[in-house]
């Protein structure tokens, strides 16, 4: 076996080993049996017979020793595991890959933006809009593109990657409502696109780094959970327009070794519309509504503390 080969089996084997430890026997239909379980989820020896494959067949495919499944033993594996969606769709692309029959290519390391696309960033002010690469490094925005993630743009180019910046940078833990379900879909999305080149030097370096500077990004990463986002809402607590909830839309950019567009809209004439508008000015300030009540003269008005607890850097 090569070692490429050998690479591509080990992360189709960490995959199996990450989904079966989700799985609990009695989901599956199987008793949870006598003594204590050394490992949470099914063992090697339940998913191999629920999947209708030889134990020691098994114990090869997870070791990466074993990289030509069939697609029966594939499928028969997924329906085992109670994979859906993205995480099927995983499943059969980490055994293309260990087997050698996909076409997929590594993700190109090329960052540069075309023209073309830098002018469609600026066709679509006033919505904020940005591109990516396929790990997540912001490479371009416009400008309420850039004022909607304050603080990101004080680190070095280099370092703009948008799953760092939630988990490490202060005003990253504190943008998105709620914070918990915003990373775990970034670790999520991740794991998606990075499965076609698990070894890539940027990714690699990128996951290696938060998995030593945040706790819960080590957490999410060892779940491989596998869901490629495609557009959806994110809810905000802007520090210069106030909270809103933008929906937005993410488009692949052909020929860019992974790139992808993303843009964030509001509906007309809504308060989510009007924050966001906000953005185009590099004076944004949160809209004051009036006070449904006026406060007595004599009573002060309540404080409130802001917890440091969504600052703290894992």
């Amino acid at each position: 076996m090569t070692a490429a080969a050998d690479a591509r089996g080990t992360e189709l084997g960490r995959y199996l080993k990450a989904r079966r430890a989700q799985v609990r026997p009695e989901d599956v239909g199987l008793p949870a049996g006598a003594g204590l379980r050394r490992t949470p989820g099914l063992r090697r020896e339940e998913l191999a017979a629920l999947a209708g494959v030889s134990v020691d067949y098994y114990i090869r495919l997870e070791r990466g020793r074993e990289t030509n499944p069939s697609p029966a033993v594939v499928d028969a594996l997924g329906r085992s595991l109670r994979l859906r969606g993205d995480g099927y769709e995983r499943l059969h692309e980490l055994a293309e890959l260990a087997s050698g029959r996909s076409s997929e290519l590594p993700a190109s390391s090329d960052h540069t933006v075309r023209d073309s696309v830098l002018r469609m960033l600026e066709s679509v002010r006033p919505l904020p809009a940005y591109v990516v690469s396929r790990y997540n490094r912001v490479l371009a925005a416009n400008p309420p593109g850039r004022r909607l993630m304050p603080g990101l743009w004080d680190w070095p180019e280099d370092q703009r990657n948008l799953t760092r910046y939630v988990f490490l940078h202060p005003v990253g833990r504190t943008l998105y409502e709620p914070w918990e379900d915003t990373v775990a879909l970034s670790v999520a999305h991740l794991r998606a696109v990075g499965g076609a080149d698990p070894d890539s030097p940027e990714l690699t370096a990128l996951v290696g780094e938060l998995i030593l500077k945040s706790t819960q990004f080590a957490r999410l990463w060892e779940r491989y959970d596998v869901c490629e986002r495609g557009g959806g809402q994110k809810s905000f607590r802007h520090p210069k327009v106030g909270p809103m909830t933008l929906t937005y839309e993410v488009m692949r950019l052909a020929r860019t070794g992974g790139q992808r567009m993303v843009v964030y809209q509001a509906a007309p004439g809504t308060p989510d519309e009007r924050a966001m508008l906000r953005l185009e000015s590099p004076d944004a300030r949160p809209e004051q509504a009036p006070p449904e009540h006026p406060q007595p003269a004599d009573k002060p008005c309540p404080t409130y503390a802001p917890s440091t607890a969504d600052a703290s850097v894992g």
